[in-house]
């Protein structure tokens, strides 16, 4: 599918909250941070909800199940079933089923989501290569998942079994910094037996495809806060994301951003639902203006001027920098212009 090269975030007339009528939603670094909510989240939720708005909460988090995730997110104040939580143990489990027969075994390497995804499926988890599977799943288990469990999936997929991972992050945040992830878990089964896995988790396609199926959507929303996931999904699903800043990017890996991980609005937090988005228009020779910025292309650096609100500030240094970019990674230098909006 072709897709058009982004130079600009767009501007919204509506609030995004009536514009769309599904939000999928990441939820580390956008609905909580450390277990906690992060600041105006439960308020912006309840009343994207209150206005008609469906919330689904997308994870790549293989570990937790449905029931567990909802239940967290109704203990922080956001009333939450179990049928609002999608997770990548759901989407490669529909992908498993898909390619071997129903009541085949399947090698689990990971937590009870797995499992309980792997069942809804009509699949059998087991846990040796010794047991008969017709494939092998791999899946977030969590700091205590014995190495020997890497050993009995290498053996598997030696054997020639199908071999899948709910997702590949290489990190995961924990309460004391950052931990490695699925994604670290799979490259020592790659590098073991030299085989590649088909995985289903964000970015990619069976992970979107597993929110529209089962929240219906029509006009859906992303919404989180890494470029990599959340807006390469968005992109590769051909949907609009919304980037929030109260995660792990930074306005100078924004302005960086290749088409792929260039998102259609850009705010601050949550509460960027619940209104329009301003336009960022063009002026001059190569010049942008949002809210009271000003932003030029310069041989080297991107030169901002005006005042006003900081966010107008990034979304106009963003249109000039991904326009100078194209097709590629901005290497102009914005250092000064973010700090003189203080991001």
């Amino acid at each position: 599918m072709s897709r058009s090269v982004r130079t600009r975030p767009e501007g919204s007339g509506q609030a995004l909250s009536e514009a769309y009528d599904t939000a999928l939603l990441d939820l580390d670094g956008v609905v909580y941070a450390g277990g906690s909510a992060i600041a105006y989240a439960v308020e912006s939720l309840a009343e994207a909800r209150a206005g008609g708005m469906r919330l689904a909460y997308v994870t790549n988090n293989a570990l937790r199940t449905p029931d567990t995730v909802a239940a967290h997110l109704t203990e922080l104040g956001i009333p939450t079933g179990a049928d609002d939580v999608i997770t990548s143990a759901q989407a490669v489990a529909r992908l498993i089923s898909e390619q071997v027969p129903r009541g085949a075994r399947v090698l689990v390497i990971g937590g009870e989501g797995l499992r309980v995804a792997l069942r809804e499926r009509g699949l059998v988890p087991v846990e040796s290569a010794d047991d008969d599977p017709a494939a092998v799943v791999q899946g977030f288990g969590g700091p205590e998942l014995p190495w020997g469990r890497f050993a009995e999936a290498s053996y598997a997929v030696a054997r020639g079994m199908p071999w899948f991972a709910s997702n590949t992050d290489l990190t995961i945040p924990s309460g004391r910094g950052i931990a490695p992830g699925n994604g670290a878990a799979v490259e020592v089964v790659r590098i073991a037996t030299g085989a590649e896995p088909q995985v289903a988790g964000k970015p990619l396609p069976p992970m979107h495809r597993e929110t529209i199926l089962r929240t219906g959507a029509k006009r859906p929303l992303v919404v989180g806060d890494r470029l990599d996931t959340d807006i390469e999904g968005a992109f590769n699903g051909d949907v609009d994301s919304l980037l929030v800043l109260t995660g792990v990017t930074d306005g100078a890996r924004l302005l960086a951003a290749p088409p792929h991980h260039r998102p259609t609005y850009v705010d601050a937090d949550l509460r960027g639902m619940l209104s329009g988005q301003p336009d960022v228009d063009a002026v001059g020779d190569g010049g942008f203006r949002c809210g009271g910025w000003t932003v030029t292309a310069g041989a080297e650096v991107l030169e901002l001027d005006g005042d006003g609100e900081a966010l107008d500030g990034l979304r106009a240094l963003c249109a000039a920098a991904w326009t100078a970019a194209g097709e590629g990674a901005c290497e102009l230098d914005g250092g000064k212009a973010l700090a003189k909006l203080g991001l």
